[in-house]
């Protein structure tokens, strides 16, 4: 039509202005976490979790510490989940470890007759013990696989909701109640565990009984200390 297109010529690249790229802030980053300790917290949050089943096998196949090397089998418990007595030992025997059930034996026999005389038994009372497995040679536990049992028993007490403790033995009141006094000093009182306040009470274990027959009247003293735990709340919510 006689008339000139005018189209805007873009200048070459290199004519363009150079564009300073925005800055990158790069986050410093903290500290990696330990592979170890990060699945310890990890299964540690796990077990919390866990109902009966699920927890008893995560128990049976526990590796967490060297004890699953020498255990024939590692001793979950036994009774009543919805017990309202639940009796915490130390570890399993050779016996127990055999069986795969605590307080089996001889120690286990003067147990029925202590629960007995409170009127419970391995029906209606529940039975563990701090440690899942056997020590060798029946040696104090170490407090590292103290450590690594320590969620499982406080997965079974979550799930019982016991109305009373009863810690048998030193090592067992003392890792219940963080305590290093000894088992003399503990007894005779009634103590608290965790956040909801639990009634514990120590006694003595029956194979020290077996050693000291002479202590017996002490332990069916806690015995009467422990059913008064129990019965006192239950009068006092009938009032």
């Amino acid at each position: 039509m006689g008339i000139e297109a005018w189209v805007r010529r873009v200048p070459p690249a290199a004519e363009s202005p150079a564009i300073a790229p925005e800055p990158v802030v790069e986050a410093t980053p903290g500290p990696e976490p330990e592979p170890a300790a990060a699945t310890a917290a990890a299964d540690n949050d796990a077990v919390a979790t866990l109902g009966w089943e699920a927890l008893r096998e995560r128990v049976l196949g526990c590796t967490a510490c060297a004890l699953h090397t020498s255990r024939t089998q590692a001793v979950f418990g036994v009774g009543n989940p919805e017990a309202d007595w639940l009796i915490v030992g130390e570890a399993p025997g050779a016996e127990e470890d055999r069986r795969g059930e605590p307080f089996v034996g001889r120690a286990g026999q003067l147990l029925d007759a202590i629960l007995r005389a409170a009127g419970q038994d391995r029906t209606s009372a529940y039975i563990a013990n701090i440690l899942k497995c056997r020590p060798p040679n029946n040696r104090d536990p170490e407090p590292e696989e103290i450590g690594c049992c320590q969620d499982y028993l406080a997965r079974q007490i979550a799930l019982i909701r016991p109305r009373l403790i009863l810690a048998v033995g030193r090592i067992a009141a003392q890792h219940l109640l963080a305590t290093d006094q000894p088992i003399g000093r503990l007894r005779g009182r009634v103590h608290r565990w965790g956040e909801a306040g639990i009634p514990l009470v120590v006694t003595y274990h029956p194979a020290y009984l077996l050693r000291s027959p002479g202590e017996k009247r002490k332990v069916w003293e806690d015995l009467q200390l422990a059913m008064q735990s129990i019965r006192e709340p239950a009068e006092a919510a009938r009032q």
